[in-house]
């Protein structure tokens, strides 16, 4: 059996910033960019790689503000994180790609589909919101970030399983849990708490009905964070919109690895087979 051939991994140069950016698949299959969780880098997605890549050029990227992406002041907005998107396939030379992303990256996927449709042939909305919580919350975890520097990041990385993860599955796959935890811990603080004003500021449910792009509403069962409610209220604002749900908690993409990649490579192939 041939084995895959290893992620290549890069520090890409775009109109943006120079984004850390993995690549995996053939070249001239059609792009599929992965976006990654407030908290998160591109390794959050390693478990996809070997079913997305298959029928994919697969893109994955760190979102500004994580691993070895920009740190820039913030805050940002999701016209910024939706913005820098483009700029990756910009550079890539990607005219056209699907889009998958999680919670943070969902909603930037949101973003891109009322403000830039025209390149993007699908999008996934995972574990996500049009608005994703209130913004007090997130104004005083970022401020309590920007005065608590790492040590504030390493509280978040202990309290972070019970809001990404089912109970049980915090019992039985602990180091699944752990590194994810260490993803959150290494996040810098600066970065974290600027993309917490974002999601402070973003309220797309408004421009739902804009979006004429395929998309997939998917939720995880036990999902606190962004609910099953939060997804059917998605996919009765966007016309076509299909819904999903799977048997997982926020981070639905490690908790039920293979409900999620169904999930997601049925939907893209029946646009495939539908064009």
């Amino acid at each position: 059996m041939p084995q895959p051939k290893p992620s290549s991994s890069l520090s890409l140069n775009t109109a943006r910033g120079a984004f850390r950016v993995t690549e995996d698949g053939d070249a001239a299959a059609p792009a599929l960019i992965l976006s990654n969780s407030l908290g998160t880098t591109l390794e959050m997605w390693d478990q996809q790689v070997a079913a997305f890549s298959k029928d994919y050029r697969l893109i994955r990227y760190d979102t500004r503000g994580h691993g070895g992406s920009p740190v820039t002041p913030g805050p940002y907005s999701f016209a910024d994180l939706g913005q820098d998107v483009l700029a990756v396939l910009d550079a890539l030379d990607i005219k056209r790609a699907a889009f998958c992303g999680i919670s943070m990256g969902g909603h930037t996927g949101l973003w891109l589909g009322v403000h830039a449709g025209d390149r993007f042939d699908a999008i996934a909305v995972c574990n996500s919101a049009a608005k994703i919580g209130a913004a007090q919350g997130w104004n005083e975890r970022a401020a309590m970030v920007r005065e608590g520097g790492e040590a504030a990041m390493r509280a978040l990385a202990e309290s972070s399983p019970g809001r990404w993860f089912s109970a049980d599955f915090v019992n039985t796959q602990p180091s699944t849990v752990q590194r994810a935890q260490s993803w959150i811990a290494g996040i810098a603080p600066q970065g974290y708490a600027a993309c917490c004003e974002a999601l402070a500021t973003s309220d797309l449910r408004g421009d739902l009905g804009r979006i004429t792009t395929p998309t997939l509403v998917l939720a995880g069962a036990s999902d606190p964070v962004t609910t099953v409610a939060d997804a059917q209220a998605m996919q009765a604002g966007i016309v076509g919109a299909h819904l999903a749900v799977v048997p997982a908690s926020h981070l639905s993409n490690l908790e039920a690895p293979q409900a999620f990649d169904q999930a997601v490579l049925q939907f893209l192939a029946s646009l495939q087979h539908a064009s």
